[in-house]
């Protein structure tokens, strides 16, 4: 047998270069990460979604309850706003001014007009030798509370129309319909108004009133004056 040099090993002594050796190290990482790894990723994608489809759902619905609320919301207004509207309209037709046909009445407004301007103008115009003429004047176109108050004036005024030579002269420049309902009128009145005392020099003056009549017979009666 020959005898092999101290150091040298023979092939079986030699170490094994199988695949399973030391240089390849099995890959477990590998395994893992595309086993254990993906699958986990995955599942995270699907929840994901499934996140998402929940989100959208709960979305779609909070609109449409929304949707059904404003609408209600709108409905509620549009009836309470509508019975406001004939609420206001009912009191509009009730009220007073509604019913004032001096808004409304052209004619009838004029009528009491003139027969009022008319009447003050008779019964505050007189003269020395006329007194007679005013008190026929005042029977004619004053009645009720005005007659009275007509009397009162007149008795303290005609003693002293003849004694002092008093004069009046009064017109109505201006006469307002303040409220008109059927045989009841209610006016403003500004007077103009002369007077002389003999042969002095004439003043003039002015005064402002307020005179309540009623459809009497054929004509406007002044049943009642106010000095403002």
């Amino acid at each position: 047998m020959t005898r092999l040099p101290s150091g040298t090993t023979t092939d079986e002594d030699a170490p094994s270069t199988t695949e399973d050796g030391p240089g390849l190290p099995e890959d477990h990482g590998t395994k893992s990460a595309d086993g254990d790894g993906t699958g986990t990723a995955d599942s995270g994608g699907v929840a994901g979604d499934s996140g998402g489809a929940a989100g959208d759902g709960g979305g779609s619905r909070s609109a449409t309850a929304w949707r059904r609320g404003a609408l209600a919301a709108a409905v509620a207004v549009l009836l309470i706003g509508g019975g406001a509207f004939l609420h206001s309209a009912h009191q509009l037709r009730s009220t007073p001014s509604a019913r004032n046909q001096a808004l409304t009445d052209t004619e009838a407004t004029t009528r009491v007009g003139g027969d009022v301007a008319e009447g003050l103008a008779r019964i505050f115009s007189y003269a020395p030798a006329g007194a007679d003429a005013a008190e026929r004047s005042a029977r004619t176109v004053l009645a009720g509370r005005a007659a009275r108050q007509y009397e009162d004036l007149f008795a303290q005024v005609r003693a002293s129309l003849a004694e002092q030579r008093i004069t009046l002269t009064t017109q109505a420049v201006r006469t307002g319909v303040i409220e008109l309902d059927g045989d009841s009128a209610r006016l403003l009145v500004f007077l103009d108004q002369t007077s002389r005392r003999d042969k002095a020099a004439a003043t003039s003056a002015a005064a402002q009133l307020t005179v309540t009549a009623k459809f009497q017979g054929d004509r406007w009666l002044i049943v009642d004056i106010k000095a403002r």
